[in-house]
């Protein structure tokens, strides 16, 4: 018998990207209807994983990214790279991509 352990993977954004995993959305509506896999949209909202660094100038500068692990963002619905880790799902995008905080 052969036992197979499984390698926990973590993903590091690299420069000025920032990985962020998509909030579930609600699955019923307040009528009491639950909604179909295929009727739902994609969600905007979504947690920060993990960033990078932040963008490097021509001089050299780093700006830093203006959102921090945990916060909560609105990003646009097509925005970045989906990517499945350890069986969950991931976008990882640029922080220009991110539209607003949420608080």
């Amino acid at each position: 018998m052969v036992q197979q352990t499984a390698k926990k993977l973590t993903l590091k954004p690299l420069g000025d990207r920032v990985l962020v995993q998509r909030l579930e959305q609600e699955e019923a509506l307040k009528g009491g209807l639950i909604l179909p896999e295929t009727a739902k949209k994609k969600q905007e909202r979504a947690k920060v994983v993990a960033i990078g660094v932040g963008k490097t100038t021509e001089e050299g500068k780093v700006i830093p990214i203006p959102v921090k692990v945990g916060d909560h963002v609105l990003i646009d619905k097509y925005a970045g790279q989906e990517v499945t880790l350890n069986d969950e799902e991931f976008v990882i995008l640029r922080a220009d991509d991110i539209i607003a905080m949420i608080q």
